[in-house]
């Protein structure tokens, strides 16, 4: 396993993120694809056997099982201290008014439910999951400042904005003595790159690490464009995330292609291309078979080709961005 540091922070962490969406029983049943605790702890321990030490949830993920199922695995199968633990905070978790959001008062209230399902006393990484415009961003920003200095979290994080909000968010943290934000989680893969415009340049600029999200495309990237699964079938979100133009197909063409040639799977491809990019830590790799694990990890170890990488960045078209928030 390779490991590096958390944007501009000392922290090291694996290459290669475990995103730990795919764990959970929800309810509301939102997402059928999701695995039970029984499915999930095995995977878990695969990855922390081959050296991922960095683990990310969300309050929200299938009403907050998720961070207890991740938490009483790594719980059973790690030290605490080894660990790098991420989670996020924004989404609805009660329907009262107060039961989401950014507020000083849902902040407060979701770190401590979050600490508790996981079974820590602190996370590495508190995220806001999404801009949220109905609180004010200052109030955001003093609620994580002091949640840091509480000792609950030892660093915080952004999601899913435009770059002007968060170059906002880092201008006003500065400004204020806050602690700012040392990663951005947004949406990159070779079927949606638009981060490479504005968001990309401003963390480079202010040293952010990058740890992107469905790097794979919600699988899109690892079989053939009209062959469905079981999450593209169920999953409302994912369906609107992608155009499936003749230049996705191309693309998808073209990791199968290269896959073909070097005789590994279309997954180490697409992952390979990730972590190509200067800027990315991290990619977040959601897992629900073995297998998904092991290619995370050997797509490590896939050293693509400038004309390999041209063949699937070419085919590439800019698009709308997509809404955030």
């Amino acid at each position: 396993m390779q490991y590096v540091n958390l944007g501009s922070t000392g922290v090291q962490v694996s290459r290669v993120c475990m995103g730990c969406m795919s764990f959970g029983v929800s309810s509301r049943g939102p997402h059928p694809w999701t695995l039970d605790e029984q499915a999930s702890r095995p995977l878990i321990q695969r990855a922390l056997e081959a050296g991922i030490n960095f683990f990310d949830t969300a309050n929200v993920y299938s009403d907050g099982t998720s961070e207890e199922m991740v938490g009483r695995a790594l719980a059973d199968f790690a030290r605490r201290n080894e660990i790098v633990l991420a989670t996020k905070v924004r989404g609805r978790m009660r329907p009262d008014a107060n039961g989401a959001g950014l507020s000083r008062k849902a902040i407060m209230t979701e770190i401590d439910n979050s600490l508790s399902r996981l079974g820590t006393d602190y996370v590495d990484l508190y995220q806001v999951h999404s801009w949220d415009p109905t609180t004010p961003i200052e109030e955001t920003l003093e609620a994580l400042h002091d949640v840091v200095k509480a000792g609950k979290a030892r660093y915080i994080g952004a999601s899913n904005m435009r770059a002007w909000q968060f170059s906002k968010a880092l201008y006003l943290a500065d400004s204020h003595g806050w602690t700012r934000f040392v990663t951005m989680q947004d949406h990159y893969n070779l079927l949606y790159r638009e981060e490479e415009r504005e968001m990309f340049p401003l963390c480079a600029d202010q040293r952010v690490g990058v740890i992107p999200w469905s790097p794979l495309a919600r699988g899109r990237l690892t079989r053939d464009w009209d062959e469905a699964s079981s999450r593209s079938e169920t999953d409302e979100f994912g369906k609107g995330l992608y155009r499936g133009d003749e230049d996705d197909r191309r693309i998808v063409g073209q990791v199968a292609s290269i896959a073909a040639e070097r005789g590994v799977p279309r997954a180490q491809v697409a992952l390979a291309w990730v972590l190509h990019q200067p800027l990315v830590t991290a990619p977040i790799v959601g897992v629900t078979r073995p297998g998904h694990v092991d290619d995370a990890v050997a797509a490590l170890e896939l050293e693509l080709s400038s004309e390999e990488l041209e063949r699937l960045e070419q085919a590439y078209r800019p698009r709308a961005a997509q809404p955030v928030g």
